[in-house]
Order: structure tokens, then C-alpha cells, then sequence
């Protein structure tokens, strides 16, 4: 990012000559009080908002000024976990975790045990086959992250992923975008959980008033 701008209709702006830098295989934590942007910060990452001023730049390419197709291409190459999950309530949470795989169009046999197997790792595997209508949030917190990082995106961004969920998942679930990482995904993570930040050494984007530093 490079002096950017953010703001809704007429208000202020809520984000300032925004630079960041992400370089590839990198891992940040993006922190900040409640209110001061960080879910914009991601939204812009993902290509969901545009910003008022200033150039983003992803994966080499300026896109502010690619047209929608091409911005769903890159869009593709990201993983992205909500805090309100957007799981699809007709699917199990198999499938919803699948669901990235199947639209890049890949056989279900070359992924079966891969989607299993991270269920497993979650704690999900008695929890596979249910509609996620009945799932608990942190159930869901879980299927929404597994569902993120199955197609190994180039970029992760995680919204408060560990919100949902007791220490002990946390660690595991951080241990999980850890790995992610050391296999070349670059990884943001949107948190106020100070212990999860101490258990990884990792930059952070520190966002006030609308400003951002990397410490």
C-alpha cells in the first residue's frame, strides 16, 4: 500500500497515508483498538473495497485499476477468515471446507483425505458431516479457518481467528498459520490476543487513528 486513503461516502477518512509493505513468506500481526480499522485494512488487502486514494499493489499489480474479472483471478490466490465466518448453511461443514478446491475445479478424489485430515487437526473430525446451522462459534471459527488455508493461498488473512476459541485451540490454530507460512504463504493476522502475538515472533502493523507503523 502506498498513501492510502479510506473513507465511507461523505465522512472523514478512517485510514491515512496507509504504506505497507507484505513481502512474500511473510508473517505479521495486525493490531490496533476496536474501531481503529483493521477489518478495512484486510477488506482492501482482499480487493473488496478500493480505496479513495492512493496505490495498493498485490502480487505485482496495481490494482486499482484492474477491471472485476481480473480483480476475482487474484482474489483466488487469497485465503480469508471472516469474523462472522460466512459459512453456507446447505453445505456440511465438509463441503464448506472443500469449497475453495472445488472451484479451482480439482477432483474430489485428489482432496478427499487432505479435507479430512484437516478437520481432524482443527477438531472438527466427529463434526464433518453437520450442517454448520448447529455448530457452535467457535465450531464455526474453526471450519471457517480450515476452509481458508486448504487451497495453501499465497495470502492469508484471518480476522480475530482465535476470537471463538479456548488458549489451547488458539496455540494450535496459530501453529497451523506458523506452518502455512514456512510453506511460503504470507500471512496477516487481524488480533487483540496479546498471548497469542507472544507465542511468535512475527512484525507487527500497529493501527491508531487511522495511522499504521510496523514495529
Amino acid at each position: 500500500m502506498r498513501n492510502v486513503g479510506l473513507k465511507y461516502g461523505r465522512g472523514a477518512e478512517i485510514l491515512r497515508d496507509i504504506n505497507i509493505d507484505i513481502p512474500p513468506g511473510s508473517f505479521h500481526f495486525l493490531t490496533g483498538p476496536s474501531g481503529a480499522g483493521k477489518t478495512s485494512i484486510l477488506r482492501l488487502m482482499l480487493l473488496a473495497l478500493q480505496p479513495t486514494r492512493g496505490q495498493i499493489q498485490i502480487f505485482g499489480q496495481d490494482v486499482t485499476r484492474l477491471n472485476t474479472g481480473r480483480r476475482a483471478e487474484l482474489r483466488r490466490r487469497i485465503g480469508i477468515v471472516f469474523q462472522d465466518f460466512r459459512l453456507l448453511d446447505h453445505m456440511s461443514t465438509w463441503e464448506n471446507v472443500a469449497l475453495p478446491l472445488r472451484v479451482l475445479g480439482k477432483d474430489i478424489e485428489d482432496y478427499r483425505e487432505d479435507v479430512t485430515d484437516l478437520l481432524q487437526w482443527v477438531g472438527l473430525g466427529d463434526r464433518m458431516h453437520a450442517a454448520p446451522s448447529i455448530l457452535s462459534g467457535g465450531e464455526k471459527q474453526r471450519a471457517a479457518i480450515a476452509r481458508a488455508v486448504i487451497g495453501k493461498p499465497e495470502l492469508l488473512l484471518a480476522d480475530e481467528p482465535t476470537g471463538n476459541v479456548d488458549p489451547n485451540m488458539a496455540r494450535r490454530l496459530l501453529r497451523l498459520f506458523v506452518e502455512l507460512n514456512r510453506l511460503g504463504t504470507s500471512v496477516v493476522i487481524a488480533t487483540h490476543d496479546h498471548q497469542l502475538m507472544r507465542h511468535h515472533r512475527a512484525a507487527r502493523i500497529e493501527l491508531f487513528d487511522g495511522h499504521v507503523r510496523i514495529v
